[in-house]
């Protein structure tokens, strides 16, 4: 299994706009020198998954000081590396059995072999990797609400209230009528999305209009499980409450809903009608 970690957070007063590759060009702080047949990797990532149970992390460095747009690389490090330490989990809200980490890397050394691609193309391979990964969070959205969904139908059809299934009520079956309705739309524009980059064709904006929609679809789908769960929804002996935690990181990672829609805008902004 790999990890891999892009760049530190953001610090106070960082623009958070669609300026994803300027700020990866001045946010990455983690540096890499060329020491003989060797890169000697110094500095510090947040938020990296999975890195205590993967065997390597493919880390984005700075390769030149002088910044600039071919400034950036990335350089596999295995996790057992002299220099390289892992933290301690996060206490998350959700996504347990996914371990997220701080990871500091101390004079960390790996043969100049270890380098992905070519040197200063950093930033063009997170870019690209960013775009199919909003495809990936999105279908992970969509299983978490089809997930919810179906415990939602299940538990309506069993529960009985006054003599009938709550079922039978107008007010859940506008619930559930919604939840199918949603999850189709986002799984729609996930399929239009993956076909686009299976094709070779440009799918920057479907990815983002794919992620956008699919993750708060996906958070509103598992409230509304919660809700026709009632009181018992907000117990741990149903599993719709894990669904609604695990739903809640979707609308953050691989970029904000906010930077979502800043990026559908800025393709918007350059169509002629």
């Amino acid at each position: 299994m790999a990890a891999a970690r892009l760049q530190r957070p953001a610090q106070t007063g960082q623009s958070g706009v669609d300026r994803t590759g300027r700020r990866l060009q001045g946010g990455v702080r983690t540096k890499a020198e060329k020491d003989g047949r060797e890169w000697v990797i110094n500095g510090a990532k947040m938020w990296c998954t999975n890195a205590s149970i993967a065997e390597y992390i493919i880390t984005l460095v700075r390769t030149d000081p002088a910044g600039g747009s071919r400034s950036l690389s990335m350089i596999i490090v295995p996790t057992d590396t002299p220099g390289l330490t892992i933290g301690p989990a996060e206490k998350k809200m959700g996504l347990h059995g996914s371990p997220t980490h701080a990871v500091t890397y101390e004079d960390v050394r790996v043969p100049l072999d270890n380098l992905v691609g070519e040197e200063g193309k950093g930033l063009q391979q997170t870019l690209a990797t960013l775009d199919g990964g909003r495809i990936s969070i999105g279908a992970i959205s969509v299983g978490l609400a089809q997930a919810a969904f179906e415990y939602a139908t299940n538990y309506a059809r069993e529960r009985q209230a006054f003599g009938h299934p709550i079922a039978d009520l107008q007010a859940i079956q506008w619930m559930l009528a919604n939840m199918v309705t949603q999850i189709e739309a986002a799984r729609t524009l996930l399929y239009k999305s993956a076909w686009l980059k299976e094709q070779g064709r440009p799918y920057t904006m479907e990815a983002a209009m794919a992620k956008m929609f699919a993750t708060e679809m996906a958070e509103k789908v598992c409230r509304d499980a919660i809700q026709v769960h009632g009181g018992y929804g907000y117990s741990r002996e149903y599993p719709v409450e894990r669904l609604y935690r695990d739903a809640r990181l979707m609308t953050i990672g691989e970029g904000t809903s906010e930077i979502h829609r800043l990026v559908i805008a800025r393709h918007v902004l350059k169509m002629e009608f």
